[in-house]
């Protein structure tokens, strides 16, 4: 098993921080997901007590319009035949990214045209490098743990808004971990909950409509120490029910890249899965219910060549 080092001891980047590159050989295209090792899946699995299962993802059309005004709204299209005997399906301007989803190695750069372990625009492109059917060729099984954002809040009695720019930096980070009553391990990935998935189900359509590109969201805050803490807790990545995972909109100023725009520290430097719009709601609900705030995540990215995201097809079984 890959002893991994600490922060401090990473070599510094060119454009800043701390690269995570070369930890797992110099042609790694899976990153922090290699931490997933058969014995880590077996751990998982033993966390599985009642045979509860929880679908993580929002159905397709959640988010309408698409938060990112660059994603369009998929168009679903059924067609018939044999008189009516049988029936199939089409998506017209599907983006993987529009709602629940992955972003694999291929999504955002640690600097422009450089991608995590050094693959360059071209190899990305191509599909040669850092896609995401890397991931789901390996598969993503491991062990998952609840950060319960508003109910940490709500136990400080500290006012929490899913709708605004919430930060969270390592000192709400450990206090979500402490009120979760768990100790993080080695290849956990992260369940950010912010309740922003909860917020937006219950606006109308008027609000929902100024939303894409005018979004802010609760996140990780954008600074180094966050970026230290999740590299040193080896976590495998961070999923949220939230915009960007990392707080939105980004500051304006003030902070270094690349951890201004945390996405190229995390994705870019680190190698980590980052997923977004995740259906925690039932999750948490249940992890407040039986206070136990982990479970077994499973999940099958698409096996498209080439792909720089994937729906998130993901479940926590209790």
């Amino acid at each position: 098993m890959v002893t991994l080092p600490s922060y401090d001891d990473l070599p510094e980047g060119p454009a800043g921080g701390r690269l995570g590159w070369h930890v797992f050989g110099a042609d790694d295209e899976l990153g922090l997901l290699n931490l997933l090792t058969p014995e880590r899946v077996r751990e998982a699995a033993a966390l599985v007590h009642r045979g509860a299962t929880f679908p993580l993802d929002h159905p397709l059309d959640r988010y309408h319009p698409p938060l990112h005004p660059d994603r369009a709204a998929a168009e679903h299209h059924v067609t018939t035949a044999m008189s009516g005997l049988l029936l199939d399906d089409a998506y017209d301007r599907f983006h993987p990214q529009a709602g629940s989803q992955w972003d694999s190695l291929a999504h955002v750069g640690y600097d422009a045209g450089v991608f995590y372990n050094g693959a360059t625009l071209a190899q990305v492109t191509s599909g040669a490098r850092n896609t995401v059917d890397r991931w789901a060729r390996h598969g993503i099984v491991g062990r998952a743990v609840v950060l319960d954002m508003p109910a940490t809040f709500a136990a400080a009695g500290v006012d929490h808004d899913p709708s605004s720019t919430v930060r969270y930096g390592v000192e709400e980070l450990r206090a979500a971990a402490e009120h979760g009553g768990f100790t993080h391990r080695p290849g956990d990935v992260l369940l950010l909950h912010t309740g922003f998935g909860e917020w937006y189900a219950a606006q109308d359509a008027a609000t929902r409509e100024r939303l894409p590109g005018a979004v802010t969201t609760p996140g990780l805050a954008q600074t180094e120490d966050v970026a230290r803490y999740l590299w040193d807790l080896h976590a495998v990545g961070v999923a949220s029910d939230s915009y960007a995972v990392e707080a939105w909109p980004p500051p304006a100023g003030g902070v270094p890249e690349p951890v201004r725009f945390l996405h190229r520290t995390l994705i870019g430097s680190f190698g980590m899965l980052l997923g977004e719009l995740w259906h925690l709601a039932d999750l948490v609900a249940d992890c407040r219910a039986d206070g136990r705030h982990e479970g077994m995540l499973t999940s099958a990215p698409l096996h498209a060549p080439g792909g720089i995201g994937s729906t998130a097809n993901a479940l926590v079984l209790k």
